[in-house]
């Protein structure tokens, strides 16, 4: 990847404004579709929150666009954050019960997070110059067992800076649902 894009430039520039849009339709997609049960939500949830943790653990050591984060999940792959959302999006599906959420998630991730993963990819090699000897190193999405990277410790503060409650009001905004679904059908 380095210098050429995986996606026409003028598309990878287009969805990286169109992934909160597409959030709030897929959000709106489960509230429509889902047929939860409560052995569902025992099922999924704690995937979800599998993911909703790794995304807490990457925001507590992500200081954007002010140094090269490496350390903590960074240490094993490269976007933490994005793999956490899909494992988020995978729990919720396995909650939700419907195959249509599934097919649905895995073509806007594959949509709209890859390219934009692309983007911020191409970004941080421009603004960090140790970029390409980490992408060598840490996996783009799948994490190595293997850690490479700084030694690092969660910062809370970074947490509230990068605003990821935000995330974890939305996952319990999409539990809530849900369990409510689950508990009218």
């Amino acid at each position: 990847m380095r210098g050429r894009y995986w996606f026409p430039k003028p598309y990878a520039d287009l969805v990286q404004r169109l992934r909160v849009p597409c959030g709030f339709l897929l959000a709106g997609a489960f509230a429509w579709l889902s047929r939860p049960s409560a052995a569902t939500l025992a099922m999924g949830v704690p995937v979800a929150l599998a993911g909703l943790a790794l995304r807490a653990w990457a925001a507590g050591h992500l200081a954007k666009n002010e140094r090269l984060a490496t350390s903590g999940p960074y240490a094993r792959t490269r976007n933490p954050l994005y793999l956490g959302t899909l494992i988020v999006a995978a729990g919720l599906v396995i909650a939700a019960h419907r195959l249509e959420l599934a097919a649905l998630s895995g073509a806007v991730f594959a949509l709209i997070y890859l390219p934009a993963i692309e983007l911020e990819e191409q970004h941080l090699r421009k603004l960090f110059p140790r970029y390409a000897e980490y992408a060598v190193n840490v996996p783009l999405l799948w994490p190595r067992a293997r850690r490479w990277g700084d030694a690092g410790r969660f910062r809370a503060g970074l947490y509230l800076h990068n605003r990821e409650y935000q995330a974890l009001l939305g996952f319990l905004a999409g539990v809530a649902l849900l369990a409510w679904k689950a508990a009218a059908l």
